[in-house]
């Protein structure tokens, strides 16, 4: 969850970034358009999840998420 002033985990509530506090936290933002011959249609989905939150979610899956370490940070 995005406000002007920070990010909150939408699962845990805990605070990911604060405006007021300059340390940078790592965190997936995911943004949804649903389309044509779903239950949303014409919906907009977004959220935010920390690290711990993602790591607690894939776990979960029945297909493993594909990983690979990147050299060359940017």
């Amino acid at each position: 969850m995005k406000t002007e002033e920070k990010i909150v985990c939408n699962c845990c509530r805990k605070v990911i970034q604060d405006q007021n506090f300059p340390v940078r936290t790592e965190y997936l933002h995911v943004e949804k358009e649903w389309g044509y011959f779903s239950n949303k249609d014409g919906e907009k989905q977004e959220f935010d999840l920390c690290e711990a939150c993602y790591d607690a979610w894939i776990r979960n899956f029945q297909i493993p998420v594909t990983s690979q370490e990147i050299t060359e940070l940017l």
